[in-house]
C-alpha cells in the first residue's frame, strides 16, 4: 500500500530524545517541571500521563523548543534542543509532528490545502505537494473529505486532519497532545486506532493526556507525571493515577 510506504520510517540507533535533569520554574517559583530523566528510542509508543496540571505540555513544549528548561538538557538524537538557533530548531520541528488539541486549522482552507500548505512553508515543489497530500489524507481517512473546510468538517475529522498536518512532512516523532480532549468516545477510538497504526508503520508516537481509556487503548510505555515529577515509568497496562 501506497501510504504504509510512505510512513516506513523506523529508525535504528541510540536515543531519539532524551532529557538529562530536567526543571522547568516561572516566576516567581511555579514549578512545573521537577527533575525529569527520560530516554526514549526510536519506534517507541510512550503514553505520557497524568492529571491535568502535571506538566505534560510544560514537557511538549520543551521538546519542540518553544521553551528553554530552567535546568538540565533536551535533547532530540545530536541536537541540545535548548541551545538550538532558529535555523536548527526549524530543523527538529520538521521532525517532531504535534497534534495540538484545538487542532490548529486554518479555517479559510480546504482539507486538502490545510495539509499542503504545510508542505509549502518547508519548500515543497508542487509535484511533490501533489503526491503526498492525498497519501497523507488516505491514511487518516480523509480522502474523501478533501474539499471540505474545517466547519464542514465532525470534530473527529477536525482531530484527523490535525494529524495529518502533523505527519505530511514525514517527522520521525508524532505527538498528540490530548487527543481526545474534544471528543465523544466513538471518535476517540479513531483517532487512537489512527495513532497506533502510525506507530506500527514505523513512526515514534506520544501521547499525552489524562483520558483513562485512551491510556487503556494504546500500547506500550506508560510515563506517569505527578506535580511535575516522573513517579511512574512502565510497561504494564494496569497503571494508576498518582
Amino acid at each position: 500500500m501506497e501510504s504504509s510506504r510512505y510512513l516506513s520510517k523506523r529508525k535504528s540507533g541510540k536515543m531519539i530524545i532524551k532529557l538529562e535533569n530536567v526543571s522547568k520554574i516561572y516566576p516567581p517559583k511555579s514549578i512545573a517541571l521537577q527533575g525529569l530523566n527520560l530516554a526514549l528510542e526510536p519506534g517507541e509508543m510512550v503514553s505520557l500521563v497524568g492529571r491535568s496540571g502535571a506538566g505534560k505540555t510544560t514537557l511538549i513544549r520543551l521538546l519542540i523548543g518553544e521553551e528553554k528548561p530552567t535546568e538540565g538538557k533536551v535533547f532530540f538524537r545530536d541536537y541540545l534542543i535548548n541551545e538550538a538557533d532558529s535555523s536548527t530548531l526549524s530543523l527538529i520541528r520538521q521532525k517532531i509532528g504535534v497534534v495540538f488539541q484545538d487542532y490548529k486549522l486554518l479555517s479559510r482552507k480546504t482539507a486538502y490545502d490545510n495539509v499542503a500548505y504545510i508542505l509549502a512553508v518547508i519548500g515543497a515543489s508542487d509535484e511533490e505537494i501533489k503526491r503526498d497530500v492525498p497519501r497523507v489524507l488516505n491514511v487518516v481517512n480523509l480522502e474523501e473529505k478533501a474539499a471540505a473546510y474545517p466547519h464542514q468538517l465532525s470534530g473527529g475529522e477536525k482531530q484527523r486532519l490535525a494529524i495529518a498536518r502533523a505527519l505530511i512532512h514525514q517527522p520521525e516523532v508524532i505527538i498528540a497532545d490530548e487527543p481526545s480532549g474534544n471528543l465523544d468516545s466513538y471518535n476517540t477510538w479513531d483517532i487512537v486506532e489512527i495513532l497506533k497504526r502510525i506507530h506500527q508503520l514505523g513512526t515514534t508516537v506520544i501521547v499525552a493526556t489524562h483520558d483513562k481509556e485512551v491510556i487503556r487503548q494504546m500500547e506500550g510505555r506508560i510515563v506517569t507525571l505527578k506535580e511535575g515529577k516522573i513517579v511512574s515509568d512502565s510497561q504494564e497496562s494496569n497503571f494508576v493515577f498518582y
